[in-house]
């Protein structure tokens, strides 16, 4: 026998390795790999981290006036200069991620504990009931977001949480049409309907098995509501319907600044637009990651 024919007919003789099985991919590995979701998760986690400790790493009182040096330029004893009140801007900066982050995350509860059982009930129950559900978030769109925004915060007055309850109102048809469109599609699956069957109630169904397998999109919606509720309110306070001085936010301290870009104390306002700039696209593109690795094609590996 040759050799050749000889290896042959010991390789087939022998039993194959077998392959070690692919370790299953987790969300939060997906993210990482998604190139601009990682920079987003950084801009987030960079921001978080300040608004968590800006009261031990902030070099001033960002509350403390001193006239003396008041528009200082940016130097190495005020790294972001000063205000007209001779307040430290980068120590305002750093308070302001404190209130931001907060007002997005609560206007984005807001709109999602209202919404999703809203969109949810309407596209489940039907009739009159859903018509009328449906209607009433249709009017809420018809209306610019600021605009209802403003029209809100006005009517309940001037200040952070009037700020927070207006955004999250605003956000609201946004959740109910997204789960209104996914109830459609998941109501009339072979499990629902032998839940149905079973006498499972509609509330169990709604919350146990539909919206577990909404939550993909809802989260996506969630992370781009972020932004969307960071940008709101720095607009409202921007036009003196937030928060209320001297409260350090970004919104509010680019309004307090606005009137020295002319005169050239640009600082003023370019270190607060940098701030909402970054913390917004960090938002945006973390929500891009995830619709893209929350796509069943990809998780498949296809």
């Amino acid at each position: 026998m040759s050799t050749a024919a000889h290896s042959a007919h010991s390789s087939q003789g022998k039993p194959a390795k077998p392959q070690a099985a692919a370790k299953p991919r987790t969300l939060w590995s997906l993210l990482l790999r998604n190139r601009l979701a990682a920079i987003g998760l950084t801009f987030i986690f960079i921001w978080t981290v300040i608004a968590v400790i800006a009261p031990w790493i902030a070099p001033y009182d960002p509350y403390v006036t001193n006239m003396a040096n008041k528009l200082q330029a940016p130097s190495a004893s005020h790294w972001f200069g000063t205000d007209n009140f001779g307040r430290d801007i980068l120590s305002r900066v750093l308070y302001g991620a404190r209130i931001s982050i907060w007002t997005g995350l609560i206007a984005v509860g807001i709109s999602f504990v209202i919404g999703v059982p809203l969109g949810g009930i309407a596209a489940y129950y039907g009739g009159r009931t859903g018509t009328v559900i449906m209607r009433l978030m249709d009017i809420l769109l018809s209306f610019p977001s600021l605009v209802l925004s403003m029209a809100i915060a006005a009517s309940i007055g001037a200040g952070l949480t009037s700020a927070m309850i207006a955004v999250g109102i605003v956000g609201i048809p946004e959740f109910a049409r997204l789960m209104f469109g996914q109830t459609v599609s998941l109501r009339e699956k072979e499990y629902i309907e032998a839940s149905r069957a079973i006498g499972v109630k509609n509330t169990v169904i709604l919350y146990r098995h539909i919206l577990p397998n909404a939550l993909a999109p809802l989260m996506v919606q969630a992370t781009l509501g972020m932004g969307f509720a960071i940008l709101t309110a720095s607009s409202l306070s921007f036009l003196g319907l937030g928060v209320k001085p001297p409260i350090a936010e970004w919104g509010a301290m680019i309004s307090e600044g606005r009137e020295y870009i002319i005169s050239g104390q640009w600082w003023l306002v370019t270190f607060p637009g940098l701030s909402i700039a970054t913390s917004i696209l960090g938002f945006n593109l973390l929500g891009d990651g995830f619709r893209d690795v929350l796509d069943p094609r990809l998780r498949s590996g296809k």
